[in-house]
């Protein structure tokens, strides 16, 4: 993840129209909330199954899918290659940050 968030880093300080110094401090504030998996730990078959499904969309996101799969969990991306690939594939466990807007005005309704 910090390699991705790195990689897009120019995109990052766009979108946010922060400084670089302003978002480094939000990264390195945003890293404190976040528990990091040891990919270690992430049994095989579940690396396999991940390749296989990345392999024609993005092999860079292996890893992604593989720790969503271990963790039973879904899979948020801004990544829309990425996003469209896995649901033509049927991998239920993704959402974008769109549906997540959708989800919260939907739930700020009760």
């Amino acid at each position: 993840m910090r390699h991705e968030i790195r990689k897009h880093w120019n995109k990052l300080k766009k979108i946010s129209k922060l400084s670089d110094a302003a978002l480094e401090i939000s990264y390195e504030r945003m890293l404190h909330q976040i528990t990091f998996i040891n990919e270690e730990l992430i049994p095989e078959k579940d690396w396999l199954k991940a390749e296989q499904i990345a392999d024609d969309i993005d092999i860079d996101d292996t890893d992604f899918i593989a720790l969503t799969r271990y963790l039973k969990a879904s899979l948020w991306t801004g990544d829309k290659v990425l996003y469209q690939g896995l649901k033509d594939k049927k991998f239920r466990s993704v959402i974008q940050t769109s549906d997540l807007f959708k989800l919260r005005t939907r739930l700020s309704k009760f």
